[in-house]
């Protein structure tokens, strides 16, 4: 199965994405699509043997939209032609709603008396006149509103009903009605009825409409800021060394393995892998980390990110739709495509929506006209429920706050795959925490040495040990490498290299055997460990990791290796306990190291040496207990556990398959960035359910108020003028209720 995600046009109500969704899933071979109204999108799942984008995009246009399909790096954005066609649209609905409110203005107004039953002298005689208000509406529903009624015809011939068949029939009937009076006033007199026309009411609906088509555009354009910036933060071109001559190229010009020149002040182009050089580098815009970074030799670069200091040249090693960047975009454009599970009520009640408010309106107009015999009354009161029951509040409530969430989330460094994921997180119970490399640096290091013969021989024996540990995989052989690095020696060969499993490693170097590994090993081989016992123990309860090392059967020297804590671990450990979360660690290391881990950041239940295949067991049995479980790793070993959890966090700085199944991505590898995706969580759900609330009440409220009900007690009828101007105020308002979220900041505890 692929995934491919489309730019949508042509929607104009959330009823438009039911209908695309279902045309979509016809088409043999779709797995299944989430259509997003707010983003314009749809994410479609489908079997490439099976089903082609063509096919795809053919049954979008038999539906009556178009489909675009965005392109795979996530980084190319809209081209010339298309951003033309965007701009010369949006002109087109700016003049269209300018004449439509001047037009509907005066005919407002040449209405007044008419509505007030008042002689107002500063009115024209001639604004009343039904042929002119005729002549002025005609260009308003035949020009400004056309395409509500286009859409409309194409909604009928697909069997299916829309918002604009609501506003086409509202204000059809209302026009259609008119034009009898004017043509034929004759007839109405004879009937005893007062040729009344409502030409105006018809014009400012739609004046109304297109100005709340107009804002909510503008408004959503905003929601989408955060994928234009990232797009925006890639560089425009690479300076390449190539065949010993620097050329600037456009950056889709780089290719794997081109070597690169970075002077200060420029944007690094792809990402890739430092070979000559130090600098110091600006990736608060992609990592959400503010403190600028050291970079030397062998240290990774990621593209977009900003050089502040020093030259370097480095070696390309991910370009095109492999970059962090793309992957960061691409992540976004799937998460804002994709529906929360809240969303599901809503697009329940806008499937059903427009057949039965239809079917109120006919059923109004037939009890008004029973009851009172007035036709204008009952025309009136049909045209307001029409109007004001325009579903489009409801299907923008969910899609906008979860786009504006997800970018937010990509501004902080926090990298969200699911809209289900932003909703569930909000109501994590547990946390659970890896140690190496999520609350640790995982970068293990000696911070003691220690020879039973005094500091005369200990460049010797640490020669000895580097030499030897250089030949294993291990991260504590790293460690002792490093640390024999940094000292000075010079590392030699070592001979008959062999690792113990679970016990250490042993090998000749120099003509000496050497043994290094656990103290339970050194009791095995019945070497003597008394010389150094005391120091052994205190480091132990220390929580360090201590190696032995011996020569020709004989103890030498110890290491203590350390990896240390996080500087930010203990105050995002303290925020997330603040907020009622309980906080666990799990680690495969021994448990006196990991208490003592554990202690230093304020975690008091620990759960350590877990091997790798019993994580997620772990997670089960906190899940079976009834609590919503959050697992937070870094390692392939982690990668069992971040799926079984119900909300997977992966450490960005670990490995691909931890960040592959996990469902947020921590770019940083900061554990602040938990507290954030939580409280972001909380502050997106809320901002959802105020939207639904307002969409749902004012629907609920709006529909009898229309049919006239506080009419018996109250004589109060609304007007389908102030019903249109409710229905374009509400979708507006949905959409800058969902804007706030942009001023979101983290809480964190100092």
């Amino acid at each position: 199965m692929e995934t491919q995600t489309f730019k949508l046009r042509g929607m104009s109500c959330a009823a438009c994405a039911s209908a695309i969704a279902a045309a979509i899933r016809a088409v043999p071979g779709v797995e299944g699509c989430s259509v997003n109204f707010g983003a314009e999108q749809v994410a479609v799942t489908y079997n490439p043997s099976s089903a082609t984008l063509a096919q795809i995009q053919a049954a979008v246009d038999e539906a009556g939209y178009t489909a675009r399909p965005l392109n795979d790096d996530g980084l190319a954005p809209e081209d010339d032609a298309e951003q033309r066609d965007r701009a010369a649209e949006n002109r087109q609905l700016t003049r269209k709603t300018i004449v439509s409110l001047v037009l509907g203005g005066v005919l407002l107004i040449g209405s007044l008396p008419m509505m007030t039953g008042l002689s107002i002298p500063l009115i024209p005689m001639a604004l009343h006149n039904p042929w002119l208000q005729l002549v002025l509406t005609a260009p308003v529903l035949g020009w400004a509103g056309n395409s509500f009624f286009i859409n409309a015809w194409k909604a009928f011939k697909r069997h299916t009903a829309t918002m604009d068949t609501l506003v086409a029939v509202g204000t059809g009937t209302a026009f259609l009605y008119s034009l009898f009076p004017t043509l034929y006033p004759g007839w109405f007199l004879n009937q005893g009825l007062t040729p009344e026309v409502y030409f105006e009411a018809a014009a400012v609906i739609i004046a109304l409409l297109l100005l709340g088509h107009l804002l909510e555009n503008r408004a959503k354009g905003q929601t989408s800021a955060a994928i234009r910036q990232l797009i925006g933060l890639q560089a425009k071109t690479a300076r390449v060394i190539r065949q010993g001559q620097d050329m600037d190229i456009p950056i889709v010009e780089v290719v794997l393995g081109d070597v690169i020149l970075v002077r200060p002040g420029e944007k690094i182009p792809v990402d890739g892998e430092i070979i000559e050089g130090a600098s110091t580098l600006d990736e608060a815009m992609v990592t959400g980390e503010s403190v600028p970074v050291q970079k030397t030799v062998g240290d990774e670069v990621i593209g977009a990110t900003l050089n502040k200091t020093g030259s370097f040249i480095f070696r390309a090693t991910r370009v095109g739709k492999d970059t962090v960047l793309a992957q960061i975009v691409r992540l976004v454009q799937q998460a804002q495509a994709a529906k929360a599970p809240i969303q599901r009520l809503a697009d329940q009640v806008t499937a059903w929506f427009v057949p039965v408010v239809i079917a109120i309106a006919i059923l109004t107009f037939i009890v008004w006209y029973t009851v009172m015999g007035n036709v204008t009354m009952a025309l009136l009161t049909a045209v307001g429920v029409l109007i004001i029951a325009c579903p489009c509040a409801l299907g923008l409530a969910t899609p906008t706050s979860i786009m504006v969430g997800t970018g937010k989330g990509a501004e902080h460094g926090i990298l969200i795959k699911g809209a289900d994921s932003l909703e569930l997180a909000h109501k994590i119970q547990t946390i659970v925490l890896d140690k190496t490399g999520t609350i640790t640096q995982g970068k293990p290091t000696v911070t003691d040495y220690l020879t039973v013969n005094g500091t005369a021989h200990e460049l010797h024996v640490l020669t000895l040990a580097g030499s030897l540990e250089r030949n294993s995989e291990h991260p504590l052989a790293a460690a002792v490498v490093q640390y024999a690095q940094t000292q000075g020696v010079t590392l030699v060969e070592a001979q008959g290299f062999e690792a113990v499993a679970g016990s250490g490693v042993q090998g000749s170097v120099a003509g000496q055997w050497v043994q290094i590994g656990t103290h339970r090993w050194m009791q095995e081989l019945d070497i003597s460990t008394e010389a150094l016992q005391p120091p052994w123990e205190r480091l132990e309860s220390a929580g360090r990791t201590v190696v032995w090392l011996a020569m020709d059967g004989q103890l030498e020297a110890i290491l203590a290796i350390a990896d240390a804590v996080k500087p930010s671990s203990s105050r995002a450990i303290a925020t997330l306990q603040r907020m009622g979360l309980e906080v666990v660690m799990l680690t495969g290391d021994n448990r006196r190291t990991a208490e003592v881990i554990a202690r230093e950041v304020g975690i008091t239940r620990v759960f350590a040496e877990v091997r790798p295949d019993q994580k997620s067991a772990q997670i089960q049995t906190l899940q079976r207990k009834g609590q919503i479980v959050a697992m937070v790793g870094d390692g392939i070993n982690d990668a069992p556990a971040l799926a079984q959890a119900d909300v997977g966090i992966a450490i960005g700085t670990g490995t691909d398959v931890a960040i592959a199944a996990s469902d947020i991505t921590l770019i940083s590898g900061d554990l602040q960035g938990i507290v954030t995706a939580i409280q972001l969580s909380r502050a997106t759900m809320t901002n959802i359910r105020q939207n639904l609330f307002f969409a749902f009440v004012y629907n609920v409220a709006g529909i009898p108020l229309a049919a006239g009900v506080l009419y018996p007690i109250l004589g109060w009828l609304l007007s389908p003028m102030i019903a249109g101007a409710a229905m374009a105020l509400s979708s507006v308002s949905v959409v800058t209720n969902a804007l706030r979220l942009r001023n979101f900041r983290p809480k964190l505890q100092r």
